[in-house]
């Protein structure tokens, strides 16, 4: 099953190509908007997941082209980010140790939304393609033997990240959880379509040129292994976010004017915008391109604000 908000936040299961209206079947959960309206139902999913096939079965749906989509967890309570959990290809030797961090609720945005570039002194701004695991139970201490059956279901996501920002070494927190910095979409795909997460192809277009394509047999710590030490960590509620990372090697500067596409085996496309009031620009090249051409580092600022003054 496929559930998504869309227009003013009526939820909706996705039909095809059309989205059929299920308000009505979930109005009597306790809610006091969408964002504990879609993590009650992921919670209480065993009693109402008959009741939506039957309103799905019914209703003839409205073309999705027609309306908004919006996140399909507008507000979860944690959204944790794996770190360095790709091994880019084999040219990592061994894995990295196992890292995560957390990205604000407030980043959230949509199918259609803007990602918005603060004026900060980054050197560069990127998004990182990669697929998001929801949720589905209270989980604490999970062993790795049973954390799949954790799992709700998954998503498309990006890590939006403003990179090098001052002072070296205060990184992830300014880095990752900005404002906007982390489109989901465009809807949730029930664990059960997802035979195996860890065999899907993710690309990721940046104005229609395809820049990520990595398949996430590549992941460095399985699901599981993440599940297990995020909730030895602290406790995840349904609805809450695991995003598994991403492999580097694709990554290009995001900047003012860029479409972007994120597609996923079995979660659908989420496209966004983006828009930078500086109009800064980079070079278009991914960060394989310039490891190619031996040189170091991502692509260096072009023109705008906070380029980089020549020595």
């Amino acid at each position: 099953m496929k559930l998504l908000f869309f227009d003013d936040f009526k939820l909706g299961v996705l039909k095809g190509d059309a989205v059929v209206d299920v308000s009505d079947t979930v109005r009597d959960i306790p809610h006091t908007g969408p964002h504990n309206l879609i993590s009650g139902l992921i919670e209480r999913f065993a009693d109402y997941k008959g009741r939506l096939e039957g309103a799905v079965a019914r209703g003839a749906g409205k073309p999705l082209s027609q309306v908004r989509v919006r996140p399909p967890l507008p507000k979860p309570y944690n959204i944790v980010a794996m770190a360095v959990n790709y091994m880019e290809d084999g040219t990592r030797s061994e894995p990295a140790p196992i890292n995560a961090f957390h990205k604000s609720p407030n980043s959230v945005i949509g199918d259609g939304d803007t990602m918005v570039l603060p004026d900060v002194p980054a050197t560069i701004f990127e998004g990182e393609a990669e697929v998001a695991l929801i949720i589905g139970k209270r989980a604490s201490s999970v062993s790795q033997g049973q954390a799949m059956s954790y799992i709700f279901g998954y998503t498309n996501f990006i890590d939006g990240s403003a990179r090098g920002l001052p002072p070296s070494g205060n990184t992830f927190y300014q880095m990752k959880s900005r404002d906007s910095f982390c489109p989901i979409g465009p809807y949730i795909v029930t664990a059960d379509e997802i035979p195996d997460p860890h065999r899907l192809q993710v690309k990721l277009w940046v104005n229609g040129d395809l820049k990520q394509n990595y398949n996430t047999s590549d992941m460095a710590h399985k699901i599981p292994r993440c599940i297990e030490w995020v909730t030895s960590i602290h406790a995840l509620d349904a609805g809450d976010i695991i995003a598994t990372g991403t492999n580097h090697r694709g990554l290009s500067g995001f900047q003012n004017g860029d479409r972007i596409e994120i597609e996923t085996d079995g979660l659908g496309r989420l496209r966004f915008n983006i828009r930078d009031d500086l109009k800064r620009t980079w070079g278009r090249e991914t960060r394989l391109d310039r490891q190619e051409k031996k040189q170091e580092g991502t692509t260096p600022q072009l023109t705008g604000k906070y380029t980089p003054v020549p020595r």
